[in-house]
């Protein structure tokens, strides 16, 4: 059974940010991740996780300004100073806990875009993310891309899983990869089993959540028993996040969970 990883962004929501550590440990999680650790200090994030024996698997990179509708900054132009300054405190976080996965947001392409504009954006991602994948490579750390649905989040750059895999090949770094989330892969595009064994070797993190209302794995309309049973199948060896909105109280919800570890 594959390894699962709270999400403390969307999960355990009941409890302030700083206290979902605890309540994840408490109900039997190892490992966790979530979007952005920043309101806490690195050493602090730390002691928190050694307290809990939990491993941090994933965070993202700075998105920019967030309240203001921004997600992401590796695809704008003219944010690379930015882009690098949040690299390099996403560095500091993961030496500070050993967090060998870095999420980077592409950024959204401006309404009314021409191709020209969007061409610039895709030189400056590839440039982006081929520099931040060396500077994170000396340290051990992975830097992933994620295609995510146009619903959630109309006009991000990337989209869809082939898309994501071209980005890698044409970046040619080896600590670049892609972050699948079975969710936004469902959304956008179905047959989630066959996209599975199409890129799973060049995958090194799932995350799930029940499709359409992205509620707990076990409502909605993807089969997970069927899909964790295929990705042990397919020799996944990386964490699954379970990156999903509970429908009440979390512990209350994590039924499937045990149920999935039992099995």
């Amino acid at each position: 059974m594959p390894r699962f990883a709270a999400n403390l962004t969307l999960m355990y929501s009941e409890h302030d940010f700083g206290d979902r550590f605890a309540a994840a440990a408490a109900d039997g999680f190892d490992a966790v991740e979530c979007l952005f650790p920043y309101a806490l200090g690195s050493d602090d994030l730390a002691q928190r996780l050694q307290a809990q024996r939990l491993s941090l698997v994933l965070f993202n990179l700075w998105p920019g300004d967030w309240a203001a509708g921004e997600r992401g900054l590796a695809a704008l132009p003219g944010r690379e100073a930015e882009f690098e300054a949040s690299v390099e405190t996403a560095l500091r976080y993961a030496q500070a806990t050993g967090c060998r996965q870095l999420h980077a947001m592409a950024g959204l392409v401006p309404s009314g875009a021409l191709a020209g504009d969007r061409a610039t954006m895709h030189r400056t991602y590839v440039a982006n993310l081929r520099r931040a994948a060396r500077a994170l490579a000396p340290h051990g750390i992975t830097l992933l891309i994620e295609p995510i649905n146009t619903r959630d989040m109309p006009g991000y750059l990337l989209n869809h899983q082939q898309a994501a895999h071209d980005v890698v090949a044409e970046v040619g770094e080896p600590n670049l990869k892609v972050q699948m989330d079975l969710y936004h892969c469902q959304i956008m595009e179905g047959d989630v089993a066959t996209r599975l064994r199409r890129h799973i070797a060049g995958v090194a993190h799932l995350q799930i959540a029940g499709v359409p209302d992205r509620h707990e794995p076990d409502s909605g309309e993807l089969n997970y028993p069927f899909l964790f049973e295929l990705i042990d199948q397919l020799g996944y060896r990386g964490h699954v996040g379970c990156e999903y909105r509970p429908r009440a109280g979390t512990s209350a919800g994590l039924g499937w969970w045990r149920r999935a570890c039992q099995s």
